[in-house]
């Protein structure tokens, strides 16, 4: 089934937000329930201020994933774990990248498949940090991948 992106729409979140608890459930095993439960707080809290945010439609209408990034730095990039191997990632990956400018991401260290989708698409790892963006002690890796010139 193809997918097309477009952006987000407010009625768009709490699809966004049942999509983000099952892919991390299928994909952040270090996590305990509470850990979810807690992050998901942040994440529906996230939502509304994000400022690219972009949603992939399947042909039926219903939204199979999503990317946030500003200025290259990925914020949130989760797929429907029931569509994950279908390229989906990929074309929203390359949806924000399009413009051929350097993209940035951190990545939790505890997640070897996040990991491998990043350096599958060209990432390298540049830094580590012992504890997450909200200080909580999920290391994390910081990857970037160069500017690509223009096609």
């Amino acid at each position: 089934m193809a997918s097309t992106i477009r952006p987000a729409a407010p009625s768009d979140h709490p699809r966004l937000l049942e999509l983000w608890r099952a892919s991390v459930e299928a994909t952040h095993h270090f996590l305990a329930p509470a850990d979810v439960d807690w992050y998901e707080e942040v994440v529906a809290g996230y939502l509304p201020q994000l400022g690219d945010l972009r949603v992939a439609v399947d042909d039926d209408g219903e939204v199979a994933g999503f990317i946030s990034h500003d200025d290259g730095e990925i914020h949130m990039l989760f797929i429907d774990p029931a569509r994950h191997g279908q390229g989906i990632g990929t074309l929203l990956l390359e949806d924000v990248g399009a413009d051929g400018g350097e993209l940035r991401v951190d990545v939790n260290e505890q997640n070897p498949v996040a990991r491998g989708f990043y350096l599958a698409r060209g990432f390298v790892e540049v830094g580590r940090s012992e504890l997450d963006g909200e200080g909580r002690p999920f290391p994390l890796l910081h990857l970037r991948r160069t500017a690509r010139a223009a096609a």
